[in-house]
């Protein structure tokens, strides 16, 4: 064994390093790769599955609330992460962005070489037909002229595209080709996909999301204020949303009383009143999932439904101190509810309230009160009373669903205890210390809306539809190639014809005896 690590005179040479343009280049060339597009398609993939497991605030904020509260730790890291806003996180806003620049610099060129393809005229005829799948030939008993025209028309019918030329030898060649519809598929697909990108980014840059939880009897005007969640794209102008206004008149839900699918939701619809613009005349819509409202350029969408107490609260001086409906959060699925009450404008001391809301209440010795089922059977309220600061007036944001007690006591009864209301509709409780009093009027129902604005979608729809249609087309039709030569140098007229599928799997020698059969005048064949 000879040792040839060390043999003289051999030298190892490392590549040079790429200078900043070269690694620029190669970098731009592993982006724009199909490879890498694809790679980051799957990435794409996988990235939004966090935002089917995990409740979104843009889409549920009572589900991300309700999460919060039962999972405190983890939901911290899911703020960092971004996962109740997987969809605007900068992580997934990178991915996608990366996925845009790849496949458009993938596609773009791609597009422009079946441009060239589907413009190109069909080749020239090889030296040797013979040598093709599929081959006939025979001697015409027309001269050379006729049967070339004969050929020529026979393939234009056919739907052949036709180039007709003499070659080197003097011999006339009619060259034809079909399926260009595949070529016009490829750069229909690849010039969808392109559009769908820029429609979903022009969508999102000129479009708004929002939300809206709005009771039963009350209304909702399409302005900044009357939305709990409001996300506007980049460069969209808040001056720009329609001006309409509506109301919630009735909203009727069903739920299923008998089986497994006990206390599931069948159907649940809303009887709104709309006016499009200001001045104009009302009118009604029935709002059903699935069945949008659509006001110029926004739709209307009813995503939920839940619960609002209606109370009245008197402060310690026997004034009204709050009274209206007090919408409530759904925790389950029998609509156990949590909200609070806060009166801001309560004498000598403010007051506020938390505690559950149950549709249908029933009691367990473990449990306690609970909901037996969805739909508003036997409501009650069962909450905590207490007195002090709500700290409503400082520059810190407060959720509507929580009530900050730093500085607040709880009211206690006569034993020491804390002091707790069951009440159902009609019920008025009074407050310990001459506190005042709570009233449990009745129960209305809220409607949770998502209001937005997507300019882009309807070009999106039309550019998957497109694009769907050319890669069908790029599936299913099989381009092909044929070439006739007509000989007539030697005093017999000689015609060869020949074809070659450029995709494999079609019927090539059917359709090379076709075209032999159809343009033949002569007894003596070859057929390979």
């Amino acid at each position: 064994m000879t040792d040839t690590r060390n043999r003289p005179g051999r030298t190892t040479k490392r590549a040079p390093a790429l200078n900043t343009v070269e690694f620029l280049r190669w970098a731009w060339r592993q982006l724009t790769s199909m490879r890498i597009a694809l790679v980051l398609l799957f990435l794409l993939a996988v990235a939004a599955i966090p935002g089917s497991l995990i409740p979104q605030s843009t889409v549920d904020p009572a589900a991300v609330f309700s999460f919060r509260e039962n999972n405190p730790d983890l939901a911290r890291w899911y703020d960092r992460l971004g996962m109740f806003d997987v969809f605007r996180s900068v992580w997934f806003g990178a991915i996608y962005l990366m996925l845009m620049v790849s496949l458009v610099g993938c596609i773009v060129p791609r597009t422009r070489l079946y441009w060239r393809s589907f413009r190109a005229k069909p080749p020239d005829a090889p030296s040797r037909l013979s040598r093709l799948p599929a081959h006939h030939r025979w001697v015409d008993s027309d001269d050379a002229e006729t049967v070339a025209g004969r050929v020529e028309q026979a393939l234009r019918d056919r739907r052949y595209r036709v180039r007709r030329y003499v070659d080197g030898s003097g011999r006339q060649v009619v060259a034809a080709e079909n399926g260009q519809l595949r070529e016009a598929g490829n750069l229909v697909f690849h010039l969808g996909i392109v559009v769908v990108l820029l429609a979903v980014a022009y969508g999102a840059l000129f479009g708004f999301k929002g939300a809206a939880l709005v009771v039963e009897k009350e209304g909702f005007s399409n302005t900044l204020t009357q939305y709990d969640e409001f996300t506007p794209g980049a460069w969209f102008d808040t001056t720009d949303l329609d001006p309409f206004t509506l109301t919630v008149r009735d909203f009727d839900v069903t739920f299923e009383t008998a089986g497994e699918q006990r206390g599931a939701p069948r159907s649940f619809r809303a009887d709104l009143g709309y006016v499009e613009q200001p001045g104009a005349k009302p009118a009604p819509y029935d709002l059903q999932v699935n069945h949008p409202l659509r006001v110029g350029s926004t739709s209307v969408f009813l995503v939920g439904h839940g619960y609002a107490p209606r109370v009245t609260v008197r402060d310690g001086d026997g004034d009204v101190a709050f009274r209206g409906p007090v919408p409530f959060l759904p925790q389950d699925g029998s609509y156990t509810s949590i909200g609070v009450v806060k009166v801001p404008d309560a004498q000598p001391e403010q007051l506020g309230f938390e505690g559950f809301f149950l549709p249908t209440q029933a009691f367990d010795e473990t449990r306690g009160p609970y909901s037996a089922f969805p739909d508003a059977l036997n409501p009650a309220l069962v909450l905590t009373a207490y007195s002090g600061d709500l700290q409503m007036n400082t520059d810190e944001p407060q959720s509507v669903y929580v009530i900050e007690k730093d500085k607040l006591t709880q009211f206690k009864n006569d034993k020491g205890d804390p002091f707790r209301l069951l009440l159902r509709p009609g019920d008025t409780v009074k407050l310990p210390d001459g506190a005042g009093s709570f009233t449990f009027d009745g129960v209305s129902r809220a409607v949770r809306l998502q209001i937005g604005s997507s300019p882009g979608k309807l070009l999106a729809l039309l550019a998957v539809i497109a694009a769907t249609l050319g890669l069908i087309a790029s599936l299913f039709i099989r381009p092909r190639r044929a070439w006739v030569r007509v000989d007539g140098s030697g005093g017999d007229t000689v015609v060869e014809v020949a074809g070659l599928d450029r995709v494999a799997g079609g019927n090539l020698v059917e359709a090379v005896e076709e075209i032999a059969t159809a343009t033949r005048r002569g007894p003596q064949e070859e057929a390979t």
